[in-house]
């Protein structure tokens, strides 16, 4: 049955097929289906939809939506986290494999057919300059850190401006915390229908794709190295990985969701999850943008809201309150040992 199901169903829990999607809706209404009725889409018992009535094994009775839904985020999580473990291994290859080629002779004319290593911000601007120059359809970036100050919208606005000039297409992927910036705001105002921005709890490191065809990532540190890849496969999988987050992100004119849990800010849920697989506060910090102390001070009201004592009890209460990296459904819930008269933090 397993491999009916696959052939005639193709899908998942999140796409359901129309029969699958009234036979379920009717299994929710009612409360329960006959084995006859949910025969005709066996997709619903392989994606764990409808299960055996135990009381009457003739009978099916549904998986609750918001168990299902519940799992869809989590997996949702899920690829986000492994895709950006791979866009890290990745680039940490490309660094490794660039100071490899440095001991090598380059023959004539075949500099920079695959991966070019930018030495010194002088170079790096040039090539950016000459890659914006015969951009002609797509600029695909993803910006990390926090609030993007002026003096770096500045910086690559002449070539903005010069994209847009051309009717070329950016989309932009920044932190949430990006969304506080009036710098930013004002940058997308001037650019108008030409950028579209969307933000992430945690975005990859520093990424910018012209026309699918180069790109440009950060080769140290401090970003005084960088490597241009010209590569199609390399091209190819950084356009996959720009893609899902994308698709994982918030528009910037959108609000972002709700917690669901009384007292906890966005923030505030993206740092207890970090919390949660045992990271630093400098290392939370880094990858939602935010500075060292912001993140103490978000741990400190994580840590009231929660009735945490030490930090040992904090973990333990993330725990409790389902904070610890699961995706939670929009409901109203109290977190425990809330302290009497404290209203929500505001946090961003």
């Amino acid at each position: 049955m397993a491999g009916h199901g696959a052939d005639e169903h193709p899908h998942g829990a999140d796409r359901l097929c129309a029969a699958g999607d009234r036979v379920y809706s009717r299994a929710v209404r009612r409360g329960r289906v006959t084995r006859r009725d949910a025969e005709p889409v066996p997709c619903l018992l392989e994606l764990a939809l409808l299960h055996p009535d135990p009381d009457d094994m003739d009978w099916l009775v549904p998986t609750s939506p918001q168990e299902v839904m519940t799992r869809l985020l989590r997996g949702v999580q899920d690829e986000v986290n492994a895709s950006q473990r791979r866009v890290g291994s990745a680039v940490e290859a490309f660094e490794r494999y660039a100071g490899l080629g440095r001991r090598l002779q380059t023959p004539a004319g075949t500099e920079g057919a695959a991966i070019r290593v930018l030495d010194g911000l002088a170079r790096i601007q040039a090539a950016m300059d000459e890659a914006t120059q015969a951009c002609t359809t797509e600029v695909l970036t993803v910006q990390p850190g926090g609030i993007r100050r002026e003096p770096e919208l500045s910086e690559g606005l002449h070539r903005a401006l010069a994209l847009r000039g051309r009717g070329v297409r950016m989309r932009d992927l920044y932190t949430h915390v990006a969304r506080h910036g009036q710098g930013l705001l004002n940058y997308l105002e001037l650019m108008g229908d030409a950028v579209e921005a969307r933000t992430l709890d945690e975005v990859i490191d520093r990424l910018i794709l012209f026309d699918r065809t180069v790109a440009f990532i950060p080769a140290n540190t401090d970003r005084t190295m960088a490597l241009e890849l010209r590569h199609p496969a390399l091209i190819a999988y950084l356009v996959t990985v720009f893609e899902r987050l994308w698709r994982l992100a918030i528009p910037l004119t959108a609000p972002l969701p709700d917690t669901g849990i009384e007292g906890i800010s966005h923030r505030e849920q993206s740092i207890a999850a970090l919390l949660a697989e045992g990271h630093q506060d400098a290392v939370i910090a880094e990858r939602l943008g935010i500075s060292v102390r912001t993140a103490r001070a978000h741990i400190a009201r994580l840590s009231e809201t929660l009735g945490a004592a030490s930090r040992t009890q904090l973990g333990v209460r993330i725990a409790q309150a389902g904070l610890d990296g699961a995706p939670r459904l929009p409901a109203t819930i109290r977190v425990p040992d809330q302290p009497p008269g404290r209203g929500s933090p505001t946090g961003r």
